[in-house]
């Protein structure tokens, strides 16, 4: 009965109201986990034989959250207990609220995965070693809790996602492995569109005006007089940029006796200067016959207009 009566008192157990520790002037305890208790539980700790580290789980029945912590002083006045602010926001607590305070046991963790809130704190330097800085100040860490860690005047909120080998495992003086987790704002990027089909479209596209654009043909079209009598004879390709030499096309069966030398012929696709140059006279026309009934009927008597002979001819005849 008495062995029994030693075992159940071995173990702490108290009920305390909460404030935060902004309370008693000692704000600089928000970076970490640690609680200010009352001296009557040092001394209620001491004849227990509690061992140090002493590590504590806090207890909201109202709201069923439960968190570990450490104990940083015994100075509070009695029935009194203060506690981090951030610790307080994760156990839904107020101010002035009673909370159930039991001495605990915890393993010494292996693993801890954490997950930022922001992905401002990975933009850090080196987010493992403040991490690693800031952690000095903690006990215990519970899985489902969010710690706050402080660093160059900004606050960075970080959730305990997992922890090894228990779900609130201690971390003084061990070796823990940290992982990180994508932070709660991140957003995978976009994946970019197949490149493939957009190859194809290019070489279609570079194929379709190669298509379109016909190939260059010298001396095509239709041939002007300057004149402004219309050309009787069809303007052909030419087949080379080099000048042909042409027979003298005979009128009527003979040659024109006033000259020595063969009449000019006009070079398909050339333009053709004089108003009487290689008019046929009774020869049936090549071109429409609305053209050719305009035509004024050519003099026999005036001499025909021959290129490159020294003498002066006007346009006009």
């Amino acid at each position: 009965m008495m062995a029994f009566q030693e075992v159940r008192s071995s173990t702490f157990q108290q009920s305390y109201r909460c404030y935060p520790l902004s309370f008693i002037d000692k704000s600089h305890l928000e970076k970490g986990d640690k609680i200010i208790m009352p001296p009557s539980a040092l001394d209620r700790l001491s004849y227990l034989r509690i061992e140090y580290p002493m590590l504590f789980e806090l207890s909201n029945l109202s709201a069923g959250r439960v968190t570990h912590c450490g104990v940083l002083e015994f100075v509070a006045d009695e029935g009194l207990i203060y506690l981090p602010y951030w610790m307080m926001e994760n156990m839904l607590l107020q101010e002035g609220q009673i909370v159930q305070v039991k001495n605990a046991s915890l393993a010494k963790g292996t693993y801890v995965k954490l997950q930022p809130h922001t992905k401002d704190f990975l933009d850090i330097s080196n987010p493992k070693a403040i991490l690693e800085t800031s952690l000095r100040s903690y006990s215990c860490l519970t899985t489902g809790d969010t710690i706050m860690v402080a660093y160059n005047n900004k606050k960075y909120y970080i959730d305990i996602v997992e922890t090894k080998p228990s779900s609130a495992v201690s971390i003084i003086e061990t070796d823990c492995e940290v992982d990180f987790a994508p932070p709660l704002d991140y957003k995978e990027p976009e994946k970019p569109a197949p490149s493939a089909p957009l190859k194809k479209t290019r070489l279609e596209d570079q194929e379709e005006p190669a298509r379109k654009i016909p190939k260059f043909s010298p001396f095509t079209g239709f041939g002007r007089r300057l004149d402004g009598k219309p050309s009787t004879q069809p303007v052909a390709p030419a087949a080379s940029p080099k000048l042909k030499q042409h027979q003298p096309e005979a009128h009527n069966g003979t040659e024109d006796s006033k000259s020595s030398k063969p009449a000019s012929q006009q070079p398909a696709g050339k333009l053709v200067f004089g108003s009487n140059v290689n008019q046929p006279q009774k020869a049936a026309p090549k071109v429409a016959p609305e053209n050719n009934s305009q035509e004024q009927p050519q003099k026999v008597e005036e001499p025909k207009f021959q290129a490159f002979t020294g003498k002066k001819y006007s346009l006009k005849g």
